[in-house]
């Protein structure tokens, strides 16, 4: 009897990974993301599985990130009443995660009914805060390395990705086929977290290719984001770092530690970390010592080295302060949260600096700013641009095109076939066309909603 993988997610674009391995009449996710972005990927969030939720026996996460956790609340909403395994860092950050992403869909349906903007007589969020609470209860924590049987008759073990707090890849065997899931995997030389462990042998693997196509510059992000923030604190403005809450923001708080130490920095010079997501998420660093890098006095450091704003008046009133300072607050990519009051009041002068951090997806502000556009839309107005933008060349949290295939190269032997998954059209081929000419190996594209069988 064979055993299949549908590309349920993640295939042919850079989000909403969810993958689904069958054998007989059992069923594994791996991954359940939302999709983000272009409107025509959002939209895919609405539409019913192939496969009924309740028809789905077992769910592994590889990490926290929305676009690797986020459809879970709906998922159970709709039927699902398996588990869900993950590392501890991986639950702990879900349950930040995961009732914030609720809210947020709350307050996005109340906005668009308040001013009568959607095309539905009510609009209605995907799930809510207390389903997503809900949601948390199914899950079943296993550590790095520790093999478990999510279902009988199959075996799964996860081993460190790098990454983000607790990202893990994930091994299934079942029917005698050993089928490994990269997840997101981190760079060898992350500020905050060690390099992913090499890959176990493997028939089949599911590759990663958000920078399937980059190559990471050599400067690091200490230096590269000293000179920035040095360059905003000497005219006296504001620098607005949109963030990811896990992973981003604690490496820019670390940074700035590092470079006020070294004097590079003025120490007085004011940092405010504005995302009650980011401010839980700092202080589970300290919690999971020895999941990364950090000794246990860099993880007080991160909170030394910035005011924490957790209530809406206390971010209100940073409108009301005038620079040097550094905003850092979440979306990442600009797409939601605090950050776009911030953008708004601070875009439109050319003292002030907008520093994006990382990959912004097509579709989203951020990859709107990245390309210099003259103006972005924020709560329903056109804002003109006119501070410096700033695009951040070594803050990815991504192994590039090199690191992804010296990963894969490290493989005990070549397996049999090589999917390329979680990232864009053209990186994605691009890493397809290294791992047949330079590994030698079957490598593929998968398309949405394919299935392979072994």
């Amino acid at each position: 009897m064979s055993v299949t993988v549908c590309f349920l997610g993640g295939a042919g674009t850079v989000t909403g990974s969810k993958y689904l391995v069958q054998h007989g009449k059992q069923a594994l996710m791996i991954d359940c993301g939302l999709f983000q972005g272009y409107k025509q990927l959002r939209l895919r969030n609405w539409n019913p599985l192939p496969v009924a939720p309740n028809h789905i026996d077992g769910l592994v996460l590889t990490h926290a990130h929305l676009d690797h956790s986020g459809y879970l609340p709906l998922l159970v909403k709709e039927g699902y009443s398996g588990r869900v395994f993950a590392t501890p860092a991986t639950r702990d950050l879900c349950a930040v995660l995961l009732p914030d992403s609720g809210h947020l869909q709350e307050e996005d349906a109340a906005f668009l009914n308040r001013h009568k903007m959607s095309k539905h007589a009510t609009a209605l969020p995907l799930y809510t805060r207390q389903e997503a609470i809900e949601s948390l209860s199914a899950f079943q924590t296993h550590e790095m390395g520790e093999p478990f049987s999510p279902l009988k008759g199959w075996q799964v073990t996860l081993s460190s990705a790098g990454h983000i707090l607790g990202a893990s890849s994930v091994l299934v065997e079942v029917a005698g086929r050993r089928i490994l899931f990269s997840g997101d995997l981190g760079r060898p030389d992350d500020l905050l977290m060690s390099p992913p462990e090499p890959p176990p042998e493997a028939d089949t693997v599911l590759i990663e290719s958000t920078y399937g196509d980059r190559i990471h510059p050599d400067e690091n992000l200490i230096a590269e984001l000293g000179d920035a923030l040095q360059r905003v604190a000497k005219r006296g403005g504001v620098a607005v770092v949109p963030v990811f809450a896990v992973g981003r923001a604690q490496a820019l708080l670390h940074a700035i530690d590092v470079l006020k130490v070294k004097g590079e920095l003025p120490s007085a010079l004011p940092v405010f970390l504005d995302s009650p997501m980011a401010v839980q998420t700092t202080h589970l660093y300290e919690k999971h010592i020895g999941a990364h890098r950090l000794s246990r006095q860099d993880t007080r450091a991160l909170t030394r080295s910035a005011t924490m704003v957790s209530s809406t008046e206390d971010s209100m009133a940073l409108a009301s302060r005038h620079g040097p300072m550094v905003i850092l607050s979440a979306s990442g990519m600009a797409t939601g949260g605090r950050v776009l009051h911030h953008l708004s009041h601070y875009a439109g002068d050319h003292r002030n600096m907008i520093v994006l951090t990382g990959y912004q997806a097509p579709g989203t502000r951020g990859a709107s700013l990245a390309s210099g556009a003259a103006s972005v839309r924020i709560h329903g107005r056109d804002v003109a641009l006119a501070a410096e933008i700033v695009q951040l060349q070594s803050a990815s949290a991504h192994a590039d095109a090199n690191q992804l295939l010296g990963w894969l190269g490290q493989m005990p032997k070549a397996p049999d076939q090589v999917f390329v998954v979680h990232g864009d059209v053209g990186p994605a081929d691009a890493l397809r066309w290294r791992i047949e000419h330079q590994l030698g190996w079957r490598a593929q594209v998968p398309e949405h909603g394919s299935t392979w069988a072994a």
